[in-house]
């Protein structure tokens, strides 16, 4: 299984571009991320002559999130059991839950395809959300692998957090003044270790970014960001044989701000191998 995840930031903006790099690099299943449209609105009918099926969740112009994969889609959900919800000057436990996660079955391999809450700013109460939004993944997630510790499980997309300093390229994004790189971001995202994942592109790929600004020749300067990731549990992290993030995808035509970052995988080679390190930083 060739898997990939990519926040494409306006599916129907670049669906051309993202059919076709699916196609060119055999892609089995693509997660993506801000699609930003309704479901209803999705470009399906590219996707399904390029042979894909597809899952997709979108409220409105801005977020969103879809699942693409050669093989039929099992057990799709739509958001994450004890997610929060969040509307702007609003308390409370029944706020509307945006379109952040989606999750399916591709061959017996559990894959959720999340956007995590960007934060804004450290004193903004998107910022609470987003603490809170990560550690109710993290508790969903320890649940699931406790239940089924031999599950393949693959939590991937656009976590809004570089994890370490080698991460951070961005002259504008400071400790202590800005999100992504707070000591509570790091940490839940570090938690998620105690969980039963681990970065499964770093140890392949210890470097390099996969995001860039618009802004300020941010891409030409190499200014950027990993901020996208592929959290695997035990049984799929064995299964990992290569892993590639696509730089070139940030060049060219209407280029989304992000790029692909891709996981090779041997499910029936997925042996007992201890040797993956849990590398989060």
């Amino acid at each position: 299984m060739r898997l990939a995840t990519w926040n494409v930031n306006s599916i129907r903006a670049r669906v051309t571009r993202t059919v076709e790099f699916c196609v060119r690099e055999h892609i089995d299943v693509l997660a993506m991320q801000e699609i930003k449209c309704k479901t209803e609105q999705f470009p399906y009918a590219a996707f399904e002559e390029a042979g894909y099926h597809v899952a997709a969740h979108g409220l409105n112009q801005w977020n969103g999130v879809a699942i693409a994969s050669r093989e039929p889609l099992e057990d799709v959900e739509i958001g994450f059991p004890g997610m929060p919800g969040f509307e702007k000057g609003k308390e409370g436990p029944d706020l509307p839950q945006e379109a952040r996660a989606i999750g399916a079955t591709v061959d017996g391999v559990r894959v959720w395809s999340l956007y995590v809450p960007n934060g804004r700013g450290l004193d903004d109460p998107h910022y609470t959300y987003k603490l809170d939004w990560l550690e109710k993944l993290r508790q969903y997630t320890a649940e699931t692998l406790a239940e089924n510790p031999d599950l393949p499980l693959a939590l991937t997309g656009d976590f809004n957090i570089a994890p370490t300093d080698a991460d951070n390229g961005d002259p504008t994004v400071v400790e202590g003044a800005t999100t992504h790189v707070s000591p509570p971001e790091r940490a839940a995202f570090a938690a998620f270790e105690t969980a039963g994942l681990t970065d499964v592109v770093r140890p392949l790929i210890p470097t390099g970014y996969t995001y860039w600004d618009y802004k300020q020749l941010r891409f030409p300067r190499n200014e950027g960001l990993r901020i996208d990731f592929i959290l695997g549990s035990r049984a799929f992290a064995d299964a990992v044989q290569g892993a590639e993030i696509h730089r070139n995808e940030r060049k060219g035509e209407v280029p989304s701000d992000h790029v692909p970052v891709v996981a090779d995988l041997d499910l029936t080679d997925a042996g007992d191998d201890d040797d993956l390190p849990m590398i989060f930083g």
